[in-house]
């Protein structure tokens, strides 16, 4: 079982003010940059989680496990397997933006209230997501957009894993008043 990284995440995010504040999340891959900007106004909590982890670098070295061409590029597990989280769980908070190129959703199982660490950024529209899984945010650029499009092009083998590991080297939150 995975070790309980709740209370990390707490402490790192005592500061976040959505208010006076906006957010972004930025990832260097091997692939190249994604920087995402952040919907604190429809998913408060997955964006303290998603800020929290990140700055405990939870997500430095992990790979994206799963990437189907023309859906999505899936990545949080530090497993590298789809199989693992933070520890804990958060719950739900569907939300009427839509999943298309670049939308950055939190990947979950059955349970609606099973999501932790794993999201997944969309390579176009994706209609049957909506109001299904929790979106908290969007690729802040076409660079960032491109970089999506660019690891759902990986060659890939069983369980849509990447043949070659694309990881992410280094993360950071982007914090600017407003």
């Amino acid at each position: 079982m995975a070790p309980n990284r709740k209370s990390e995440v707490d402490e790192a995010v005592k500061d976040v003010d959505f208010d006076k504040n906006t957010y972004q999340v930025v990832f260097d891959t091997t692939a190249g940059k994604i920087t995402m900007d952040l919907f604190p106004d429809v998913a408060p909590g997955h964006c303290k989680n998603i800020i929290g982890l990140t700055r405990i670098g939870f997500y430095n070295g992990i790979i994206f496990h799963r990437v189907i061409k023309g859906f999505m590029n899936q990545i949080g597990c530090p497993n590298g397997t789809g199989t693992g989280g933070p520890g804990y769980t958060i719950k739900q908070e569907f939300n009427a933006k839509p999943h298309e190129l670049g939308t950055l959703s939190m990947a979950r199982t059955n349970d609606p209230n099973s999501a932790g660490s794993q999201f997944f950024l969309c390579h176009g529209r994706v209609p049957h997501l909506d109001r299904q899984y929790t979106v908290f945010g969007q690729a802040a650029d076409q660079a960032s957009k491109d970089v999506i499009l660019k690891i759902g092009d990986a060659p890939t083998g069983p369980n849509d894993r990447p043949v070659t590991e694309i990881k992410v080297t280094a993360s950071e939150v982007v914090v600017s008043p407003r």
